[in-house]
C-alpha cells in the first residue's frame, strides 16, 4: 500500500503484533548477549596469580584473623575452618565476603577485593586455609 493509505484494521493490529513480537525478540536478545558479556567478563577474571595469592593470604590471616581468630577458629566473628564452614554454600559466604552482614561487625570487602579474590580465599577457606608464607 502507498504510503498515506489508510492500512484496514485488521492490518493495523497485525502490524502491532509484529512490532510487539519484534520488540519483544530485542529485549531477550540483549539479554541473552549481557548475560555472555558477563560471564565472558567473570571468565576473564580467573583466579589470583602467585603473588597475589600469599597477599590474601597475609590479609586473611591478619585482617580476617583479627575478629575470626589467628587461626581462624573464631572470636568475634565465626569460625572459617573446614568443619565450620562445610555446610555453607559456596555463594552465600562470597556475598558475606563481598557485601559484609549489617548489622553486625562483619564489614563488606568489595572496595578492596574483586569477586574472584573472594572466591580464591572462599576455596581456600573450604580447603583449609595455608599458612602464611614467611
Amino acid at each position: 500500500m502507498p504510503d498515506g493509505e489508510n492500512r484496514p484494521a485488521l492490518t493495523g493490529i497485525n502490524d502491532r503484533a509484529l512490532r510487539e513480537d519484534e520488540s519483544g525478540a530485542m529485549r531477550k536478545f540483549i539479554v541473552i548477549v549481557i548475560a555472555s558479556m558477563s560471564l565472558e567478563a567473570a571468565a576473564a577474571g580467573g583466579p589470583p596469580d602467585a603473588q597475589r595469592q600469599a597477599e590474601l593470604t597475609r590479609l586473611v590471616r591478619e585482617d580476617c584473623g583479627s575478629c575470626h581468630g589467628m587461626r581462624l577458629t573464631g572470636g568475634l566473628g565465626s569460625a572459617l575452618t573446614v568443619d565450620a564452614l562445610r555446610d555453607k554454600p559456596a555463594e552465600a559466604l562470597v556475598a558475606t565476603v563481598m557485601y559484609g552482614r549489617p548489622g553486625t561487625a562483619m564489614p563488606p570487602w568489595r572496595t578492596m577485593l574483586s569477586e574472584a579474590d573472594v572466591r580464591w580465599i572462599v576455596a581456600q577457606l573450604a580447603a583449609g586455609f595455608p599458612e602464611t608464607k614467611r
